[in-house]
């Protein structure tokens, strides 16, 4: 059960963050901005992230004392997922939501590709030569997914422009 329960979480955050450019672009069209969902994203960050982390930190029996490293490190991985989520905010409203199924490969690949350079990086380790093809194959289907995913149809509601967004304040 040890073994597959990461693998469970792994497919379930590829479920909720392949979920989110989409739903991302619903909240914009319905706010005819791509602002307002971006502060919703943070209070839902902040909500679950703090309710989240305080029933794990009781389930596992955690104190609930910090140190200055932990904090430091935490602090510095929430900015990093929060910027993401505001360069996907600015992506979408500088005309990726004509063409998401182009955006959120390019988001996942690129995620994916970042961990493992890191991984190389940190652990100071010489890299397989087949994780650089990986990485290759990666871009490869990258382009290969944004290219075959359908695209939205003429009859789909269209995002507001910038213009329409100006007009609406």
């Amino acid at each position: 059960m040890k073994t597959i329960l990461p693998v469970v979480f792994a497919l379930l955050t590829g479920l909720c963050w392949g979920a989110y450019g989409p739903v991302l672009g619903q909240a914009r069209t319905f706010e005819k901005s791509p602002f307002k969902p971006y502060v919703m994203i943070g209070v839902a960050y902040l909500l679950w992230g703090v309710i989240g982390g305080l029933v794990g930190m009781v389930v596992k029996g955690d104190s609930f004392s910090f140190s200055r490293n932990g904090i430091t490190w935490g602090f510095a991985a929430g900015t990093l997922g929060a910027w993401g989520a505001l360069a996907l905010t600015l992506a979408m409203y500088n005309g990726g939501m004509a063409m998401p199924q182009v955006v959120m490969p390019i988001v996942f690949g690129t995620a994916v590709s970042v961990s493992a350079i890191i991984a190389v990086m940190t652990t100071k380790t010489q890299a397989d030569p087949r994780l650089w093809l990986g990485i290759i194959g990666m871009g490869l289907c990258i382009v290969t997914v944004a290219y075959y995913t359908p695209h939205a149809t003429p009859h789909s509601p269209k995002p507001a422009t910038p213009a329409e967004v100006s007009e609406h304040k």
